[in-house]
């Protein structure tokens, strides 16, 4: 019956599919020599192409992604769900035991710290991350330009009293030009050495700095059209309240032509004092390059134990400038006097180097410090680094000093040439590298009160008074000389030099203030008392 029921139904299928065969015969028509022609509405058109399809389907897998993310990034270990991560880690999984191995042993190692060192590297970089202060909301009085002058620690100084007096008068300061004329002719900008988005923005709450002028002022002083002149040294501030201020109102853009000591040390608002030293210790960061490069000679010199930074200022700018010419020959006194001469800036042409000497006027020789280190119980296998350019008169100079302390070393010495390869005739990129190893050395002893000595000085003091030894040069070549002559024994010598010197460590002190002669009082910035732990009880923010 079954079987029956089957082969029915089997025949049923066969007619009508022979039917349906026999139908669609009939709509065919036959063209000429045998062509067939199919109607129209047989043939089926898709009406979704396939790239639509992958496109859509692309769309939706790719919101797929995104949401996950997001879900991903809700349940990280900093969220949510504190410790499970929101991805698989192999080595979050318990170690494989070897064969024989004790399991409970296994169980008591300590924990692999994969995932511990992820959150931390998580929690480095979100810190690293700088919290902006928030913009200054002020009128803008007009925009100031300043020009530096000097070396790299003289600009220095300079840019913290430029934003300074851009910030008490309201101005807009452009990023200042370094110098690229004076003796050392490096071409470097503000962003070659300074890290120049963060002196930007750490500054915001203060004043308002941009790279450069907007494009219609820029026209302006391309066309002269602007007010330059230098400023008054050691002003007040009331000099730029009525001079330079009226300027700005009137013409827009002030040009400052000189800016060296263009601020005066002390009778000054807190407030004031208190941002030179916030611009010094924390706007102006050199470039991240520099700053490495600077560490890795720290970490050198700190690997073979506690360094000395001596920064030998027997330079040929220095010599020719100040007219010493102590240990000199015939030929290097007249080499010094011509360049003198040469350059017109400095005003100072006929010097007696003996009187200056006497007077303290002079950087100390080589030969001279190196008896001045042995009498003060430096000892004789000290790393010593010397910060400085070439030494005028090379190793014959540098003779005494070498066999006395044979661990001299420099960051030539330390580096390998390929390192220093983008900093060479770049003198204040150089400059800089000895500026980071001068504030990280033990002990810092300086043969000149120059602008490096001042400002390093200073900066060691904020760091915590760490110990700079202050010589006393006047003192010292009177000493020197009574003991070469025989006058002085060396105990009585060396006594002498270590009596003299036990106060001279860098330690907190008032500054000295002159206020007929600014020159002669103590600098502002070998010195900032006004925020040092002594007389701040608010420490200076930190940006």
């Amino acid at each position: 019956m079954v079987l029956r029921w089957a082969r029915n139904r089997d025949e049923k299928l066969s007619n009508r599919s022979n039917n349906d065969i026999e139908d669609m015969e009939m709509q065919l028509k036959i063209l000429g020599a045998g062509k067939i022609e199919r109607p129209k509405r047989l043939i089926i058109r898709p009406r979704i192409k396939v790239w639509m399809l992958r496109t859509i389907t692309t769309v939706i897998l790719w919101s797929c992604v995104v949401q996950l993310m997001a879900l991903c990034d809700l349940w990280a270990p900093s969220r949510l769900l504190k410790d499970v991560p929101c991805y698989f880690s192999h080595t979050d999984l318990s170690p494989p035991v070897k064969i024989g191995e004790d399991r409970s042993q296994v169980s008591a190692m300590p924990e692999l710290p994969s995932r511990n060192l992820w959150i931390e590297k998580e929690k480095s970089l979100v810190s690293a991350k700088p919290v902006l202060p928030p913009k200054r909301i002020y009128k803008n009085n007009g925009y100031l330009m300043v020009s530096c002058n000097g070396g790299l620690n003289q600009m220095r100084a300079a840019i913290c009293d430029m934003v300074t007096i851009a910030r008490h008068l309201n101005a807009t300061l452009i990023v200042p030009e370094l110098d690229k004329t004076s003796f050392w002719a490096d071409p470097s900008d503000f962003e070659d050495i300074f890290d120049v988005d963060h002196f930007i923005t750490s500054l915001r709450d203060e004043v308002r700095i941009l790279r450069e002028l907007p494009p219609r002022l820029k026209k302006r002083v391309n066309e002269k059209q602007h007010y330059s002149l230098s400023p008054v040294s050691w002003s007040n501030i009331s000099y730029y309240e009525h001079q330079i201020l009226p300027l700005l109102l009137k013409h827009k853009v002030v040009h400052l032509s000189r800016t060296d000591t263009r601020l005066a040390n002390n009778r000054l608002p807190l407030e004031i004092q208190k941002l030179r030293c916030r611009v010094n210790f924390n706007a102006l960061r050199f470039t991240p390059q520099i700053e490495l490069l600077g560490k890795r000679i720290v970490r050198i010199l700190g690997e073979k134990g506690p360094f000395l930074v001596l920064h030998l200022r027997y330079e040929m700018d220095m010599l020719a400038f100040s007219g010493c010419t102590q240990g000199c020959d015939s030929s290097e006194v007249k080499e010094l006097t011509e360049m003198r001469y040469s350059k017109d800036w400095w005003k100072e042409k006929v010097i007696n180097s003996e009187v200056k000497r006497k007077e303290g006027f002079c950087p100390l020789t080589p030969e001279e410090t190196a008896l001045t280190l042995i009498a003060l119980g430096i000892d004789r296998n000290t790393q010593i680094y010397i910060a400085a350019g070439d030494i005028y008169g090379g190793e014959r100079r540098m003779a005494n000093l070498r066999a006395a302390f044979p661990n001299l070393v420099k960051k030539e010495t330390l580096l390998e040439p390929s390192d220093l390869q983008y900093f060479q005739n770049h003198t204040s990129q150089m400059a800089a590298l000895d500026y980071l190893a001068s504030l990280e050395s033990d002990i810092f002893i300086p043969t000149y009160d120059g602008n490096m000595a001042k400002v390093v000085e200073g900066h060691r003091r904020f760091l915590g008074f760490k110990k700079t030894i202050i010589l006393k040069r006047k003192l010292l070549v009177n000493l020197i000389d009574q003991y070469t002559t025989g006058s002085l024994s060396w105990d009585e010598f060396s006594s002498l030099v270590k009596k003299f010197h036990a106060s001279q460590m860098g330690g907190p002190k008032t500054r000295l203030v002159i206020p007929e002669k600014p020159k002669e009082e103590d600098y502002f910035y070998a010195n900032p008392q006004e925020c040092l732990p002594m007389f701040d009880d608010e420490p200076l923010r930190s940006t």
